[in-house]
């Protein structure tokens, strides 16, 4: 067996650095437990409805038992506490409040245009992001092409103060070989004369998440018009297909909660929010109704997604 020359310098190098990465090691392993152990968590619902209860339900479970988890049911029962790391709002009300404290923010469950104009309340000093409501218009115009394939001239009621990105939108569609047909509304006594406006030029109204267009005053009466002009409203919620529109692509609750447990986890070791973001998750109702009244043959939610997804995944 040949001899082994032992070098004591080398050893003594190889142990150091040993110790070292050992230590890191410590360290890092007791920094990671000690952010987890000591997040403090309040989430900020809007109310007491349903969709926000679930939310905040289905973000309980996805969080780790040692995160400290307070929540707030209405917006009137806030107080601003010092003792708290991080503030998630859920819904629009929540958020409007939330903006206003010191305190990092996460917003959940509300438009992206209300989070531009909140945003721009904000010191930028203040780490802040949100998951919005709505799907990005990326998916959106391929969710069109699939569902509706014949039907290339999508309409878009908004209103004159709306921050809604349209030039965006219109490419989007355009590279999916759609034409956006735009109608603004700027006036709430016009409302119903811009909305025939722009069902007669279209083949299919796309509902966006602007309330002073779309609000419980209103939507029945959308729903309505755009049926007796058999032109089918595609909607960004469960909600609007159960009340008569066409389909809808859209996250629930528990699907957005998902995904702001991921970025309170990363948020946990960095202390760091990522830009704001559209939903990851995503699920698709189809009105068989209203389908089967309108003579428009739907493909159902199932093989819908399966189409969707390689479109997804090409983006």
């Amino acid at each position: 067996m040949p001899a082994v020359n032992f070098n004591p310098a080398l050893s003594a190098t190889l142990l150091r650095w040993v110790v070292s990465l050992l230590a890191s090691w410590v360290l890092l392993s007791s920094s990671l437990a000690w952010a987890q152990e000591d997040l403090r968590v309040l989430v900020l619902l809007s109310d007491r409805a349903v969709p926000y209860q679930n939310f905040a339900n289905t973000l309980k479970q996805n969080l780790p038992p040692n995160f400290k988890l307070q929540i707030v049911e209405q917006v009137n029962d806030y107080v601003e506490d010092a003792a708290v790391d991080v503030v998630v709002s859920v819904g629009v009300k929540a958020a409007q409040r939330a903006v206003q404290t010191s305190h990092p923010m996460l917003a959940a469950m509300l438009p992206s245009t209300e989070w531009t104009r909140l945003l721009s309340k904000r010191p930028k000093a203040i780490a802040s992001s949100a998951i919005y409501l709505e799907q990005s218009f990326q998916r959106q115009a391929a969710f069109l092409r699939i569902a509706l394939p014949q039907r290339k001239k999508i309409g878009v009621l908004y209103a004159s103060d709306s921050p809604l990105n349209l030039a965006e939108l219109g490419k989007k569609l355009k590279a999916r070989g759609a034409t956006l047909i735009e109608q603004q509304s700027s006036d709430h006594s016009h409302l119903f004369d811009d909305l025939e406006a722009v069902l007669l030029r279209s083949e299919v109204l796309l509902a966006v998440p602007d309330t002073s267009i779309y609000n419980s005053n209103s939507i029945r009466n959308i729903l309505l018009e755009s049926y007796h002009q058999r032109v089918p409203l595609v909607g960004y919620s469960q909600a609007y297909v159960n009340a008569g529109a066409l389909c809808a692509i859209f996250s629930t609750p528990a699907q957005l909660a998902a995904q702001a447990s991921t970025v309170l986890l990363d948020f946990a070791q960095t202390q760091r929010l990522p830009a704001a973001q559209y939903p990851r998750l995503f699920s698709i109702a189809v009105n068989e109704g209203v389908a089967r009244a309108l003579g428009i043959a739907m493909d159902t939610p199932d093989i819908l997604r399966l189409k969707l997804n390689p479109l997804e995944e090409g983006r």
